[in-house]
Parts: C-alpha cells; structure tokens; sequence
C-alpha cells in the first residue's frame, strides 16, 4: 500500500510518501480501506515531538481520523461485513478495567490513540479495533465522515459531559476556525445557548456566524476580556472552550461569570498561562481538563449527524501524497474546519 510515513521527528520535511506493507487485521480487528483522512493538531504535534511524550516506533503513519470501506475482518468480528462504509473512532482502551468499564476509556492507564501511539490513517489501509468501526450516516460522505470523530467527540465531551451546557447560557468558543472551533459552536446552538466566537479576519468572523455564532470577535481587537465584557454587559461567559492555550489563556479565565466553567482541551500556543488562584475561588470557577471522549458520546452524536443538525466543515482536500503541504496550511491557519487527505486524489 502507500503510506506517508515519518522516520523521525521534526518539520513537515520528515512526511515521506512512500509504499509500505499491508496491515493485516489480529483478532478482534478490520482493516479498513481509506477512502478519506482528515489532518488534526495532534497529528503536527506527534510529528515534531511532544515534551515529557515518547517517540513512537519509526516509521510511524500519523492520522487520527478517517472513513472508508471494510476491506478485511479479523478473528471473531461477527458484527460487521466486508463493504460495510465506517468512520473511525479514534480512541480506544484496554476494555476491562475499572475506567473502561464504567464508559471513561479516556482514563484507562493503557488509553491510546490511532496514529498517535500506534499506525494511523495516512494511507490505503489502516487496521483498527472493530468497536473501532462505527457505521457512517447514509447521509455523509467519506470527506465529512472523516472530519467529525476526533473534533465532534472533543467538542461534545467539553460542553455537554464536563460543562453541562444549559439553554440561555453564554458559551465563548476560541478559535473558531478550527476543527474543535467549528464543531463547538453548533453543539453549544444545539444545547440553546448563545455564542460568541473567536477568529481572525472578516471571512472567518462571518463563516463562524453562518455556523451559528451570535457574536464574532476579531483577532487582533483588542483583548478578548474587554470585548467579552462589552458583548454581555460586563456579566462574563458561562462557558469558554479553549484549546488555543497560553495566548488567550488569561483572558478566558477573566471572561467567566461568577460560578463559570472554563474546559481545555489543547495548547497550540504554548503550555503555560498564568492564572491568579484568588480570581478562581472568590468567583467560584471550574477549571476542566478535556481528553477525546468515550464511544458511547461518539453513538449519542452519529444520529445528529445522520440527520443535519449538526455537520462536517471541510476547508480542503489535497491528495495523500501531498500531506506535508496540507500540514502547512493547516500550521499557516490559512483553515477554516477540517483538512482532508483523500489517498486516490492525483
């Protein structure tokens, strides 16, 4: 097959298209022909080497999301069939122990992330656990199917499971261009809240607002806090979904409400904010941690996307082989949604 494999770690030098063998389904397994792979900040992170993270084994294939087809099935996989069209659940734990049990797999000490710590998506076939294998909507097509498991299940494990979003209330979304962004902002209108949305430039600011965005607030005007303040009368949000990190971080925790619930999820300017502890106890703040989600949250969500209440935003496709460039432009955050790599594009 052909694979865009990194032999170790560094800038978008390191993607190479190359061929490479086969995966073959274990038991428990399938293997999934790609049809489509979407690009995800966790793939740019894994590429250059995280702190503290261990390299995985090289060559390694990145890519966290994709859909396709069932191509093989391994032994005892009874409830799935060869052509049957998945998209992939990206996350997966051990399946017996006391988190995994209870539906928490995002706690399992064993926890691990397809094309993070083992072989991902990047190529015509990828073999992943059959719980793995979700069906895909009738309705969505293999460039949609591969952009909502990773983003959608983040953003829906940050709001509805960590936040509890109620109607009427004030959610600030960071980034808005973003796959996490994009995705935020229609599950936050789904739970009837209002949203104000942060982004860079005009068309962004107005393909936020055609997402359902009630307020837009420019990069660059300003600092977020005091355009906050303005936008809710000087109350504060109820909500902030923030994964952009150290750039924005003391302003998201300044825009909450007494009693507000700040939920992060990345840190793609950097890993340090400075946060004034007296700030978070006299108004009573919640600070939540968000890691993926669980595949029960991923089934509430498929019905959704069945039906067009909510739905896939993809900025671009490029072709497999020209990885390295869409890793660009989605460092470039010339983006808005999800960038696709689709593996028979020429």
């Amino acid at each position: 097959m052909n694979a865009v494999r990194m032999h170790g770690l560094g800038g978008t030098e390191v993607l190479r298209y190359e061929e490479a063998r086969d995966p073959s389904p274990q038991p428990g397994e399938v293997l999934v022909r790609v049809r489509a792979a979407s690009v995800n900040h966790l793939d740019v992170w894994n590429r250059a080497g995280l702190p503290g993270k261990q390299a995985p084994s090289m060559p390694h294939i990145l890519g966290n999301d994709a859909a396709g087809e069932i191509a093989a099935l391994g032994d005892g996989v009874d409830h799935l069939q060869v052509g049957d069209r998945v998209l992939i659940n990206p996350g997966f734990g051990c399946g017996h122990c006391a988190a995994c049990l209870a539906g928490r797999e995002t706690l399992c000490k064993s926890y691990r992330i397809i094309g993070y710590e083992v072989p991902g998506t990047y190529a015509d076939y990828v073999a992943v656990p059959a719980a793995n294998a979700v069906a895909m909507p009738a309705a969505l097509n293999f460039s949609d199917a591969a952009s909502v498991g990773l983003v959608f299940l983040t953003a829906w494990h940050m709001l509805v499971t960590l936040a509890k979003v109620r109607p009427a209330e004030t959610v600030l979304v960071l980034g808005a261009g973003s796959g996490v962004g994009s995705a935020a902002i229609q599950v936050a209108k789904l739970f009837g809240a209002r949203v104000i949305a942060t982004a860079s430039g005009d068309g962004k600011r107005a393909k936020a607002m055609q997402l359902g965005a009630d307020e837009t607030i420019g990069h660059g005007q300003g600092d977020i806090y005091h355009e906050v303040r303005r936008l809710t009368q000087k109350e504060g949000v109820d909500v902030v979904i923030e994964h952009v990190g150290q750039v924005t971080w003391a302003d998201s925790v300044r825009s909450l409400a007494p009693g507000g619930r700040l939920v992060t999820c990345g840190a793609t300017t950097g890993a340090f904010g400075e946060t004034d502890i007296r700030y978070i106890f006299s108004r009573q703040l919640q600070i939540l941690g968000s890691y993926m989600g669980s595949r029960a949250e991923l089934m509430e969500l498929m019905p959704l996307l069945a039906d067009g209440r909510l739905h896939a935003v993809v900025d671009s496709e490029f072709p497999l082989r020209h990885a390295a460039k869409a890793h660009e432009w989605l460092e470039a955050r010339h983006h808005f949604g999800k960038i696709v790599l689709i593996p028979d594009l020429v």
